[in-house]
């Protein structure tokens, strides 16, 4: 691959990408926008409020916990049959069980089952997603020339981006056209049933595109790993898995914290209405859906480490100018929410990183390993992490735990620009 543009067929293959993503994104994270619903439904009626509100984040945590499930698999048969075969079966099972959470009894209608049936199905949906993100980064990274990746990747995560925005988009549109009783009734089972037809429509995207050309010339050449791959990467690429894991911290602090729970905390903190929170919500995912791709363009421009020391430097100020504003009454809370959106667009150049950080023969496995442990450790903790830090710092707790995060990607943003000698991180 020598030429340095982006190709027609490199274009096509990175929008077929990025749309097939977000519709599986959005199945992913349409749960988060109905928290408080599901908590009514799938929960005794006598159970507190907070409790039942508390198992179903217990219970949208099992997805991330599930995630190295999907993603050591499919890594595993990615790196040894192909990306697109594994890139193809991650949609169909996430596409499935949310269309089963739509059809799904509630509490009232099944009794206990109908909350451990709730919980199976987000299980499938977290080993899917497992495997879904590592994928698509694999995938489009190895499809465009090398000083691509960067927009590459980030277009890919754009999409994603942009399936949180649909979701937001369809919860504002549920919350403000419904009535509190019809939205209990029925207008919540709209959102999953549409999210398993975009599921099922994702899926023959899928069936438009090409393996990439780097597996298919490792396996003309016959370099396919012969040992198991994530056995090799354990034993040879250990501090790429901990540089990997560390800035996948900051990536799941970024969106889940920001993007996905604040809707929901600034409700109940700082009273703010569901409308307003929604409403905000959509700029803000809006914003970071551009945010994302000037990261990957600044990526490729200036190199990896730099953009990613930057770029968390912003988004560091940006966190606590939201949060700062919300504890003093919220009058600029649309604008600085979308700021921030558009800050959180520094994740966009996580997955160069880790693409770079790892050989494409044990490409996969290494990214989809430390992406996925990561993600499982953080992304299960940050809920009760950041209920329990609001006892003791009130309001700005949030903005503590994303800067705590972000703080350490700066820190391995610095290590690579001295590691000059080191050109996998563009520096």
């Amino acid at each position: 691959m020598t030429s340095s543009k982006l190709s027609f067929q490199d274009m096509r293959t990175l929008g077929l990408a990025a749309l097939g993503g977000a519709l599986e994104f959005y199945d992913f994270v349409i749960f988060v926008f109905f928290t408080k619903t599901l908590s009514t439904l799938f929960f005794p009626a006598d159970m507190p409020a907070w409790l039942a509100q508390l198992q179903v984040y217990g219970i949208f945590a099992s997805g991330y916990v599930a995630r190295p499930i999907g993603g050591v698999i499919m890594a595993h048969f990615g790196d040894l049959l192909g990306r697109k075969k594994m890139f193809t079966l991650s949609v169909l099972l996430m596409a499935l069980p949310t269309l089963c959470i739509g059809l799904l009894p509630t509490y009232a209608q099944l009794g206990l089952l109908a909350p451990i049936l709730l919980l199976i199905l987000r299980v499938v949906q977290g080993i899917a997603i497992g495997g879904e993100v590592p994928a698509a980064w694999v995938f489009v990274a190895e499809h465009v020339p090398q000083n691509r990746v960067g927009f590459a990747c980030a277009s890919l995560t754009s999409g994603l981006t942009l399936g949180i925005l649909l979701g937001s988009l369809m919860g504002t549109t549920i919350y403000t056209q419904l009535s509190p009783e019809a939205v209990l009734s029925y207008g919540w089972r709209i959102a999953f049933l549409v999210g398993g037809a975009f599921g099922i429509f994702a899926v023959w995207l899928r069936g438009w595109l090409k393996e990439t050309p780097v597996f298919e010339a490792m396996k003309e050449r016959k370099e396919l790993n012969r040992d198991i791959p994530l056995k090799t990467v354990l034993q040879k690429h250990r501090r790429s898995v901990v540089l990997s894991m560390l800035i996948t911290w900051m990536l799941t602090a970024a969106i889940l914290v920001i993007i996905l729970m604040t809707p929901t905390l600034i409700q109940s903190q700082f009273q703010i209405s569901a409308a307003d929170a929604f409403r905000g919500n959509n700029w803000a995912s809006f914003a970071l859906v551009l945010g994302c791709l000037a990261g990957g363009v600044s990526a490729d421009k200036i190199g990896y480490a730099k953009a990613l020391f930057f770029g968390s430097i912003i988004l560091l100020i940006a966190n606590y100018a939201l949060y700062i504003d919300l504890t003093k009454g919220a009058e600029n809370f649309i604008l600085l929410y979308t700021i921030a959106g558009f800050t959180v667009g520094v994740v966009g150049i996580v997955p160069s990183v880790m693409v770079a950080a790892f050989p494409p023969v044990i490409r996969f496995s290494g990214l989809s390993f430390s992406y996925n442990i990561s993600y499982a450790i953080f992304g299960a903790i940050t809920p009760p992490f950041i209920s329990y830090l609001s006892s003791h710092f009130g309001g700005l707790a949030p903005a503590h735990y994303v800067a705590l995060a972000t703080t350490v990607t700066i820190v391995i943003s610095i290590i690579l620009l001295r590691s000059r000698s080191n050109s996998l991180y563009n520096v």
